[in-house]
């Protein structure tokens, strides 16, 4: 089974699912921001953190399927989903196969849009140097996920990331990647989820198309969307705003599409 932390003792149970080459430490700082109105349980997805490898390929319909274990195990139901990044693209096939269990989803710096041609072919680029030169893609990829306007002062956080991506096992990392390729468009998920749909996507995120993402959400009164002045790591770069969003929007309502 999937490893798994828990935290908190909230009425509404929230499952936090973090993204590629990430663990669940990178909720930490948010998470201490996040309402006490919540209990929290944190997921590693496979091949990730101290959960196992499956297989040469993890599809994120088999991480939705292992993620089922988890909150089978723990008695969940009616619960909240959020995924960072391939986290969102796991918690969409989650909600797609599982809609009865959530009270909401959160595409979290994610899109529910597939692979297109140009980056399928950058992910299958991507394979020998993961085999051949892993400290290398790490440490010059995760830097160009944060707001390239404040490198700077975001430096402590580019390091924790790489740190995060080293401790990942290159295979692990490698599974994760074909899975991300072999992925579909998830948009009829948003169309037909009953729930609360809740996208939270940055400014300056280059590895996600956040203005496609937000034009063409489903008109629908359940769906809310915000753009926050960051790249694609809003849990590390803006863990304050982020939280508050969460707390606002999970637990209370608030205007429709605000601008951070």
């Amino acid at each position: 089974m999937l490893n798994y932390e828990i935290s908190g003792n909230g009425q509404e149970k929230l499952v936090l699912l973090h993204g590629f080459m990430e663990n669940i430490l990178v909720w930490e700082e948010m998470e201490q921001r996040l309402s006490k109105d919540f209990t929290i349980i944190k997921i590693d997805l496979p091949g990730h953190g101290l959960s196992k490898i499956y297989g040469e390929v993890h599809t994120m319909e088999l991480n939705a399927d292992e993620i089922k274990k988890v909150t089978q195990k723990l008695k969940l139901e009616k619960f909240h989903l959020l995924g960072h990044s391939m986290g969102g693209y796991t918690a969409l096939a989650f909600a797609d196969k599982f809609p009865e269990d959530l009270k909401s989803l959160t595409l979290f710096f994610s899109t529910y849009f597939a692979d297109d041609d140009e980056k399928k072919e950058q992910r299958r680029k991507s394979f020998r140097v993961i085999k051949d030169a892993f400290a290398h893609y790490v440490n010059a990829g995760i830097p160009n996920l944060f707001n390239e306007n404040e490198k700077d002062i975001l430096e402590g956080k580019i390091e924790f990331a790489k740190e995060i991506a080293l401790s990942t096992k290159p295979e692990g990392v490698l599974a994760a990647v074909k899975g991300m390729i072999e992925r579909t468009d998830k948009s009829h998920v948003l169309r037909n989820f009953e729930g609360k749909i809740l996208v939270i996507a940055g400014k300056h995120d280059h590895a996600v198309k956040t203005e496609m993402t937000i034009k063409n959400l489903p008109d629908k009164t359940n769906v809310k969307s915000y753009i926050i002045d960051c790249g694609h790591n809003g849990q590390l770069e803006k863990p304050t705003i982020c939280a508050e969003i969460i707390n606002t929007e999970l637990l209370h309502n608030l205007p429709k599409n605000l601008l951070f």
